[in-house]
């Protein structure tokens, strides 16, 4: 690895770690500067998810404010992004990637359409049905379902959860983008858990997307608490139709 390479590697890991901690999608930052640095796809997602574990955690801890009083909540559903990380790393070890890359897009986008929908549709829900302070029994498998994706690709999970969380929860963006953290966080530690002991990482790359990743979260933390409810949900859909975009175009 030169010189150069290893400071692009970094620099992607300084984006993704800080895209992550206000939004989600930080591996478009990463994933596709290692394949035009010529490593294999899956080595490249697998290297990267291990990598951007310890950012998770520093944009979590950006965000401990606004997770007081969601113990239990982040509890019960941790247990549920566990499972789904594992089931995740399972898949991608198994199965063609190319499989699953096909339907990110589309999954990014129904994602998108959740945020911008989420008002009225949170609305909408309350008026039909009494409030639900844990979210319903589909939220846990929104959630677990969300925790499969990030252990598979982790591209725009954090989209994909702050939907489903806000949609399910009676609560403020802020607060919800911070339970996504965490959630996001166990999704990645448990991924890095997994492929460390069954698969083969790149150490090099894993510890310079580390050592970005924690930088850009900790920032990133600080700026997207500062975000209003409206600008925060814009940011989530533009970087979110520019994943699917990207994703797209790298598949014709």
């Amino acid at each position: 690895m030169s010189l150069w390479e290893a400071l692009a590697i970094l620099a992607a890991g300084i984006g993704a770690g800080g895209i992550n901690a206000v939004v989600g999608s930080g591996t478009l930052f990463t994933f596709p500067v290692l394949l035009a640095l010529g490593y294999p796809p899956v080595i490249a997602s697998i290297s990267n998810s291990v990598g951007l574990a310890p950012g998770s955690l520093t944009g979590a801890i950006g965000y401990r404010q606004e997770l007081r009083g969601q113990k239990g909540r982040l509890l019960r559903l941790a247990v549920m992004s566990c499972a789904g990380a594992i089931s995740g790393g399972v898949l991608l070890l198994n199965l063609d990637p190319e499989v699953f890359e096909r339907v990110v897009p589309v999954l990014i986008g129904l994602a998108c359409v959740l945020i911008i929908v989420q008002p009225r549709l949170t609305g909408w829900l309350r008026k039909h049905r009494p409030a639900r302070r844990h979210g319903g029994p589909l939220l846990p498998l929104g959630v677990y379902g969300a925790g499969v994706y990030g252990g598979y690709f982790a591209a725009a999970q954090g989209i994909i959860l702050i939907s489903v969380l806000g949609t399910s929860l009676d609560e403020d963006v802020q607060r919800i983008n911070a339970l996504k953290n965490a959630l996001a966080f166990t999704v990645n530690a448990t991924a890095a858990v997994f492929y460390t002991t069954f698969a083969a990482p790149v150490w090099p790359v894993v510890g310079l997307i580390a050592g970005g990743s924690v930088i850009g979260g900790y920032f990133g933390a600080r700026l997207g608490r500062k975000l209003k409810p409206f600008a925060l949900r814009g940011l989530i859909v533009a970087v979110g139709m520019t994943a699917a975009v990207q994703l797209v175009v790298e598949q014709l």
